[in-house]
């Protein structure tokens, strides 16, 4: 599998997502040939039910790389059945998928598989990379349940990375494009104090770290796909007033943000954060285009 001009079979999960689409644009002009998975027996790709718990594990014979993205959406208001589903399409769904990976006689080369640098939870602004501790809260716990749902492929040949992303910027999905209007107003601001620190990783390269871990290093277990330079929330803020040319100067108080999404998702997603460093990636020899964010932003929104 290494090499541009080599091809293979990639099964994506999710391949219509934001990371998924452009996993499978990149893919098939590097001569990969792109199977997504599917939730309806009459499209073409391999058909999986997380609800009904079946899949087609015949499916993904001849097949050398799986990744696995999908997964409900963490930016809509937690409720109580809005978090189980979470959960559920998540880690039931990553057992799923591991348990008909690891049936197969010849499994596939790689199962790369999401997961989050929440995984580290709230840890203020000390560092943490690939050999620090889980943290606490819904999210930290999401991420420890979603890795270990890969338990059944790891007693296999097939290698398996636990892709933790950072926030991935991209005007077409995730947190930036949720921010991108009030800050187009000229209303947009830090969160709280602004003293949260913010991992960031632009689209570009996670696609090139994704890449770089399938064809070129042979890593496996946790991976932060996170940029090596963090900032705060009151500087990723200002960066993106600066980006868009807008005054960056009014902020969102912590109360009002948790009367607007909930406490919990407030305090987890938008009060706090992680000081990621991509240490394993960095060892490995691979090296960020997009080395700051202002960078990252002017890719992202074309500037």
């Amino acid at each position: 599998m290494s090499g541009d001009g080599e091809k293979g079979v990639m099964a994506i999960s999710g391949a219509s997502g934001l990371v998924g689409s452009a996993l499978s644009d990149k893919a098939e002009s590097r001569g990969w040939s792109v199977v997504p998975m599917v939730r309806r027996r009459e499209d073409r790709g391999i058909y999986w039910s997380v609800e009904d718990q079946e899949i087609d594990a015949e499916a993904f014979a001849g097949v050398d790389a799986v990744v696995h993205l999908a997964g409900a959406s963490i930016g809509r208001r937690w409720t109580s059945s809005h978090k189980r589903a979470i959960v559920e399409s998540r880690v039931v769904g990553t057992r799923l998928v591991a348990e008909a990976i690891a049936s197969l006689a010849d499994p596939p080369e790689i199962f790369i598989c999401a997961s989050g640098t929440d995984y580290y939870g709230s840890r203020g602004d000390e560092w943490v990379d690939e050999s620090s501790e889980s943290g606490e809260g819904f999210l930290a716990d999401l991420c420890r349940q979603w890795e270990a749902a890969c338990e059944p492929v790891r007693h296999t040949d097939c290698r398996v990375v636990n892709a933790r992303f950072a926030m991935i910027l991209s005007p077409r999905g995730g947190a930036l494009s949720k921010m991108l209007t009030p800050f187009q107003w000229g209303v947009g601001g830090r969160f709280g104090d602004g003293e949260q620190y913010m991992s960031w990783v632009s689209l570009h390269d996670l696609l090139r770290a994704l890449f770089f871990v399938i064809d070129e290093a042979p890593l496996a277990g946790a991976i932060n796909m996170a940029a090596p330079n963090p900032v705060t929330n009151r500087e990723f803020a200002q960066a993106l007033g600066d980006v868009l040319d807008r005054p960056a100067k009014l902020p969102v108080p912590a109360p009002l943000l948790k009367l607007a999404v909930g406490t919990e998702m407030a305090r987890e997603v938008l009060l706090s954060g992680q000081r990621v460093r991509p240490r394993r990636l960095l060892e490995a020899g691979f090296e960020f285009d997009d080395l700051h964010v202002s960078d990252a932003l002017c890719r992202a929104l074309k500037r």
